[in-house]
């Protein structure tokens, strides 16, 4: 397996060090590949679409797709350019604005948390370093790969430009310990997931759905006092990026709950109303409904089951209907 990683990662390199131009060359055979001749998750992405804009005509969600996956090959060019890109050239490309409100939470020894989404390109954030005042410590939360190599090859590009890579087990750990040695820090938290079914303790509407959201970051926001922002990105033309900071909050504590959670998805929503080919429609955001989680969920225990089926499930619930 080593091997195999020492192959991969050079060959990651070598594609890497290539001009921006070739990479978007690259990009464009790729798409005509996996959406022309493949169809990559294309039905995901279809209904996806469809019933996130019911108000848009056909012709119009296929024009969406279409850029949808255009966006998504260069997405996946520049991950590839961020292992060597230079520091300069990353400036140009992925500009940050109203950074000015994060660094004067910084000179008082404040932290920020920092929601965004899969939305336009969120590997370049990690070059925020290059734009905050060096008194802060600027980091993700990421999920680790399971497979070791491959993990730490996206560790390193992730981390080349300052930033550090906090493993999603470990946030409130090591938030509490960079408060304890007083070293402020700006936390970017990718919070459009899917949650776990025991992980659903919110619903709110988000694109024309009844949607399941995480609220880990309000919560972790709540605990450490943490500034709240929202990073609203655009995308200016290929290969640049503007990302503008949107104060949510200064005190978490004094929010009602769920209601920074419900702000994000609302700011969040407005992003990509504004340009929806640059979300990342191939997830398949809700594959978890409602009425599947009432099925899950026993209220005299107050445990969510997540092994048995929902044919199980429900079957399970007509006989308690009966013998009531």
């Amino acid at each position: 397996m080593k091997i195999v990683y020492c192959l991969l990662y050079d060959l990651w390199y070598a594609l890497s060090v290539l001009p921006m131009w070739v990479h978007y060359l690259l990009s464009d055979l790729l798409c005509v590949i996996i959406y022309r001749l493949v169809g990559y998750r294309i039905k995901v992405v279809r209904k996806n679409l469809r019933e996130s804009f019911p108000e848009k005509s056909e012709q119009e969600l296929r024009r969406v797709e279409c850029q949808f996956y255009h966006w998504f090959c260069d997405y996946l060019a520049e991950t590839v350019k961020l292992s060597t890109i230079s520091r300069r050239q990353m400036r140009r490309r992925m500009v940050f604005k109203g950074t000015e409100q994060v660094d004067a939470l910084l000179e008082q020894g404040r932290s920020c948390a920092i929601y965004l989404g899969h939305y336009c390109n969120w590997e370049w954030v990690t070059s925020l370093p290059l734009w905050v005042s060096p008194k802060g410590q600027c980091g993700q939360i990421y999920h680790p790969l399971e497979n070791k190599w491959f993990d730490r090859m996206s560790l390193r590009f992730r981390q080349r430009l300052g930033a550090v890579c906090i493993p999603m087990a470990e946030t409130l750990r090591r938030l509490l310990q960079y408060r304890e040695e007083g070293q402020p820090v700006v936390i970017g938290y990718i919070s459009d997931q899917v949650p776990f079914w025991n992980n659903i303790h919110h619903w709110c509407q988000f694109l024309n759905h009844d949607t399941p959201v995480l609220t880990g970051t309000e919560r972790l926001a709540r605990k450490t006092g943490h500034a709240v922002f929202y990073l609203d990105i655009q995308r200016v033309k290929r290969g640049y990026y503007e990302a503008t900071f949107k104060l949510i909050t200064l005190e978490p504590k004094t929010m009602g709950e769920y209601e920074i959670t419900d702000a994000y998805f609302r700011m969040l929503e407005a992003s990509i109303r504004r340009a929806p080919q640059y979300w990342l429609w191939s997830h398949n955001r809700w594959k978890r409904t409602r009425e599947e989680f009432n099925l899950r969920y026993d209220e005299k225990t107050d445990r969510i089951d997540i092994i048995s089926s929902v044919e199980e499930l429900r079957k399970r619930k007509e006989e308690e209907g009966r013998s009531i």
